[in-house]
């Protein structure tokens, strides 16, 4: 196929996703939100309740990240780290993972990330949410507002391959081979 010719097809479909997109957010908008009870987390300098995660802001994004064990986590931790500033503008951001506070801290310092991050080993969080199996952890995320002393989760999705919470996978998308047999590293050469 001419290139022109699949330039121009492409383009109708990012289209079609665009418009896949508004139907996906106005459902979301429609969708009632979940009560959740205020879950305790630890963290290096102690245990923190989910309703102090929010600070001063409305909504919460919390990353069901599965630790430091996982370089796809860390992929999109690392992401997450450039978008941090933005994000956080507009709401609450932090990092969940099975590891324990004093791990987690030297993993964030060696990576450079700039999000806070909090422990939930000790909690049924992940699993209550939706973000563990019997056998190992899941990753994604999941979006909380407070009202009044009450907290409700508003949306949530998985992280995978290709999703749309990691643009690597769309720029590979864009080579000739896509992103082949590729795994993220901890370490480039």
């Amino acid at each position: 196929m001419r290139y022109e010719t699949a330039s121009q097809r492409l383009a109708g479909y990012r289209k079609e996703l665009a418009g896949l997109r508004k139907k996906m957010q106005k459902l979301q908008r429609s969708a009632e939100a979940e009560p959740v009870e205020d879950y305790e987390f630890a963290t290096v300098k102690g245990p923190v309740r989910l309703s102090r995660l929010f600070g001063k802001k409305e909504h919460l994004f919390v990353i069901h990240n599965m630790g430091a064990s996982c370089r796809y986590c860390t992929l999109w931790a690392d992401g997450f780290n450039g978008l941090y500033p933005h994000l956080a503008d507009r709401a609450a951001f932090v990092v969940a993972s099975p590891d324990a506070p004093k791990k987690q801290l030297r993993f964030k310092t060696a990576r450079g990330w700039r999000f806070p991050m909090v422990s939930h080993s000790e909690t049924s969080f992940a699993a209550d949410m939706g973000y563990k199996s019997k056998e190992w952890w899941m990753p994604g995320v999941s979006v909380f507002t407070k009202r009044g002393k009450k907290i409700y989760r508003v949306s949530d999705t998985g992280f995978g391959p290709g999703d749309d919470f990691c643009a690597l996978w769309h720029f590979f998308d864009l080579l000739p081979k896509g992103a082949g047999d590729w795994q993220p590293q901890y370490k480039y050469r």
